[in-house]
């Protein structure tokens, strides 16, 4: 029987601490904090996505039950809600904004071998957002419609892996393709994208920064055909074409050749266009490529599913971001650990053992490798994984 340090404190032995230490001095998060320290309000909001609290009392009525285990769990301070409604509140949220930075770079140097399912040697991203509805009299900052409110998570995502590489939060009405302006732009790198983010002027400034892009074309777009390349029709393609633009707005702000391909998917029976600026790459990999865009989708549900993103537990703008980034840095420490146990097990699968087993003393590889040898992996076919091709 394993008698050493319960499951929650081994998971949370993954954490750099050092890392951490440096992101609280960085924007002084201990500036006149005397008990409950910002690694206890990290541990708590962690352990209620780990388990799936609803409110601030929960979390207080939880740990209090579990007070004999909350020192040797790492917490330190105080459980009280009005404490940790206090931290989320005034506490500022880039310290784990900076910190989830710290393990998405942990967990891309891991999984950058992880199969792509696509002939590409480059990095491939997916570019994408996803709304999350608030009532707009409690969040009156968080604008989206007259009568609704809301907030925009928008995630790059890297492919080989599904491991969110940066994320910007936004009040719900602020325009997806602007967002485009705030990423740091990887020469050489793929950024496949949906046809809501046609900006021909970013988009060209994308190719200037020697970037590529896969993005899905508008139907009116207005074009002149410079040249045809021959194509498999078997595999579901019907043009390879380069072409420019010709509109008075457009032709100006993209004055470079663009390649423009046609396919049809024969499952769905629908015609796709995309514009790239890559020349060479075949026209297949092209279409498999965007086909791949699908998994920041899975990921903005998985995170729906598996994390406590609908319901908040501060009414703030630092509140709702501090819980935002904590929940990435959950999903990128299971992720993290998925790797380096070498589980078989999907995230989700992990999140349901750890929600139950977090304060038991048992060996956390042995908890999540165990198996009863009765659950068939082909009944679960509902089950988000993320990490399929």
């Amino acid at each position: 029987m394993h008698t050493g340090r319960i499951i929650f404190a081994q998971l949370m032995d993954w954490l750099p601490r050092y890392e951490f230490t440096k992101c609280v001095r960085r924007h002084r998060g201990h500036y006149r904090v005397r008990t409950f320290s910002c690694l206890d309000q990290f541990l708590c909001m962690a352990f209620a996505q780990l388990t799936f609290r609803e409110s601030l009392r929960d979390i207080e009525t939880c740990l209090r039950a579990l007070q004999p285990k909350l020192y040797h769990a790492g917490l330190r301070g105080p459980v009280a809600r009005s404490t940790l409604a206090d931290a989320n509140e005034t506490r500022d949220w880039r310290i784990y904004a900076d910190f989830a930075q710290v393990l998405i770079h942990r967990a891309r140097t891991l999984y950058v071998d992880e199969p792509l399912g696509v002939e590409l040697a480059e990095t491939a991203y997916a570019f994408d957002a996803t709304t999350i509805d608030l009532c707009l009299a409690l969040f009156p900052w968080a604008r989206f419609r007259r009568h609704k409110g809301a907030i925009k998570l928008h995630t790059l995502l890297d492919l080989r892996g599904s491991i969110p590489c940066f994320v910007h939060i936004t009040e719900g009405k602020t325009s997806e393709v602007t967002v485009l302006d705030a990423l740091v732009v990887e020469p050489g790198a793929f950024y496949v994208m949906d046809r809501g983010y046609i900006d021909f002027a970013r988009l060209y400034a994308l190719t200037q920064r020697l970037a590529f892009f896969v993005v899905r074309a508008k139907r009116d777009l207005d074009y002149r055909r410079c040249a045809s390349h021959p194509v498999d029709r078997t595999t579901g393609l019907r043009s390879d074409q380069s072409i420019r633009l010709r509109g008075p707005k457009s032709a100006h702000r993209y004055p470079a050749p663009l390649r423009r391909i046609t396919y049809r998917d024969a499952e769905t029976d629908t015609r796709f266009v995309f514009l790239t600026n890559h020349c060479t790459l075949p026209a297949l990999t092209i279409a498999d490529l965007y086909h791949r865009r699908w998994r920041v989708e899975l990921f903005f549900k998985w995170l729906k599913q598996h994390l406590r993103l609908k319901g908040f537990y501060g009414l703030s703008e630092n509140a709702v971001k501090t819980q935002v980034w904590i929940a990435l840095s959950v999903y990128v420490l299971v992720a993290i650990i998925k790797k380096e146990l070498k589980l078989d097990r999907s995230l989700g699968e992990i999140l349901q053992i750890l929600s139950l087993t977090l304060f038991e003393k048992e060996e956390l590889s042995r908890v999540l490798t165990a198996s009863d040898g009765q659950n068939d992996p082909g009944e679960c076919g509902n089950q988000l994984n993320l990490f399929d091709p």
